[in-house]
């Protein structure tokens, strides 16, 4: 290593080293009980809640995915992203948080997502609790992989090391860090990171700008590539026949422009509607001290939001103007926010804006790898094979499924060319038609029934896994994103069935009219 280097590596230590200052902390109080190891005893407070929902949202997604898809084919699937993930997050808060956070407590005091559909229409064959609890396993292991690419790309890229030893050591610092402090660890770490994150963002572009000679400059570099700047067109790179980016003359070749339709659009617009049945998002919303406190953070979580997403985009159409020829292939791209960081700051400082990548990975992990354990410990042990298990028993199995979580994550992520915002979208798609269209019905439709609930979650994860796997490979309109058919799909399948079974019981109607008229329990 370089000096350069060691002071990178000096900055982000001292980062890492608060993070784990803060799971020691909340370490005891967390260890109490499952509730508030898993929802941290429903104390977080507005601020708290909206930043750490964002930041575990987000993930390296936001400084590296984001960034790289701007980069490599321009401003549209990334703006119309950006703008879908923005109108789902201010509905999401606007319509779903309060009810769930009134309901939850109503549902028997459920303190995690499948325990909740469970509670809510009040099984006892425990079928709902199950099938979500695995669903959750699912998805969260691929998006745990996602993250731990984030970090082998990082560290690698960083400090010139193997790509596969430094995502390893990457997971095992997530890993340690979850199972000491839990879900309050992980909030208030993650308030912290959310902060770190849109400092890093912000401080990035400024720098950036100026060395790049102004804003016209940018704009003029973009305008002069086919198709980049563009809402309805895409610029397409001209590739040679080992997948990389032709270059001439010292300038990247890009072909001729592709055209960007309405089904491209609303394709994009669709990641809005993932959030419905985001589970790190979802539980910040039951995890709040105060329903009256939804409406502040929604505000908080809306204004960071918004920054940030514009200021991704932006870093990706900064950096063809900066470093055009840097990055060759549709992996790498994703690499150009370390590259604008490491190239633009102080060794000290770069090492501290570092963190920003390290700390929205960080937050993302630990509430994937915490949420997916806690559905094997506290709903598939606790809830169906052993259900008079003691709090200190759930919280041993939910730290060997950590492990396990954790390892399968790693082998998936072994492929250093995974493309992150690939992986965020298949995991993204699965949880928003397994969950979203079944929570927006859980809370607003008096007739959904156990069955509808089932047939909503089996045909929405179906239709994801269906659509991407085999109806994608079609082609023209039926290569859209898997998340918009598979959302319906799994909405009609809701209605059919509950309006073809029996009504919900007297019991389950009474627990929703109390809910919609404000009483918890």
């Amino acid at each position: 290593m370089n000096g350069q280097t060691i002071k990178i590596l000096i900055a982000m230590i001292i980062y890492m080293a608060v993070v784990i200052v803060i799971g020691v902390v909340c370490a005891k109080r967390a260890n109490k009980s499952s509730e508030n190891y898993f929802l941290g005893g429903r104390s977080l407070g507005p601020w708290v809640t909206a930043m750490s929902a964002e930041a575990s949202d987000m993930s390296g997604w936001l400084l590296m995915g984001l960034p790289g898809v701007a980069y490599w084919c321009g401003l549209a699937d990334a703006a119309w992203t950006a703008i879908g993930l923005a109108v789902g997050t201010y509905f999401n808060w606007l319509i779903v948080s309060k009810r769930l956070r009134r309901y939850s407590v109503r549902a028997n005091n459920s303190i995690t997502l499948p325990e909740f559909f469970s509670n809510r229409f009040r099984e006892k064959n425990k079928i709902i609790m199950t099938l979500a609890a695995v669903f959750i396993l699912v998805f969260f292991t691929v998006y745990a992989s996602s993250c731990f690419v984030t970090c082998g790309k990082l560290f690698s890229t960083l400090f010139g090391a193997p790509y596969i030893a430094m995502m390893i050591i990457g997971a095992i610092f997530v890993l340690l860090y979850t199972i000491l402090g839990g879900f309050l660890a992980e909030s208030v770490s993650d308030f912290m990171q959310a902060i770190v994150m849109i400092i890093a963002l912000t401080v990035i572009v400024a720098i950036g700008v100026v060395k790049a000679g102004g804003f016209g400059a940018i704009i003029e570099n973009a305008k002069a590539i086919p198709g980049f700047l563009e809402f309805f067109g895409m610029a397409t790179p001209a590739l040679d026949e080992a997948g990389k980016q032709i270059v001439e003359a010292g300038k990247p070749v890009f072909a001729a422009p592709r055209d960007y339709g309405i089904l491209n659009v609303c394709s994009m617009l669709a990641w809005g509607l993932g959030y419905f049945g985001m589970p790190q998002v979802l539980l910040r919303f039951m995890a709040i001290r105060k329903e009256g406190e939804l409406k502040a953070s929604r505000r908080i979580a809306m204004v960071w939001v918004v920054i940030s997403l514009a200021v991704a985009v932006f870093i990706g159409i900064l950096g063809r103007q900066l470093f055009p020829v840097e990055h060759l292939t549709a992996s790498s791209a994703e690499n150009i926010f370390i590259t604008l960081a490491t190239s633009s700051l102080p060794a000290i400082l770069a090492g501290f804006v570092m963190a920003g990548i390290l700390a929205a990975t960080i937050s993302s992990s630990d509430s994937y790898l915490l949420i997916a354990s806690s559905a094997v410990a506290k709903n598939i042990f606790q809830g169906v094979i052993k259900k008079k298990a003691t709090d200190k028993q759930v919280m041993w199995v939910t730290r060997i499924t950590l492990l396990v979580i954790a390892l399968i994550a790693i082998l998936i992520a072994l492929d250093e060319n995974s493309i992150i915002f690939k992986v965020v979208s298949f995991a993204w798609a699965g949880f928003g038609a397994t969950f979203g269209p079944l929570m927006i019905l859980s809370l607003f439709w008096k007739r959904t029934t156990q069955a509808g609930a089932i047939a909503g979650m089996v045909g929405g994860a179906g239709m994801v896994f269906l659509w991407k796997l085999v109806i994608s490979k079609l082609g023209g309109a039926f290569a859209i994103y898997e998340l918009l058919p598979a959302f319906i799909f799994s909405l009609i399948c809701i209605v059919v069935v509950s309006l073809l079974t029996p009504k919900p019981s007297k019991e389950i109607e009474e627990d929703f009219e109390a809910v919609k008229k404000g009483i918890e329990a």
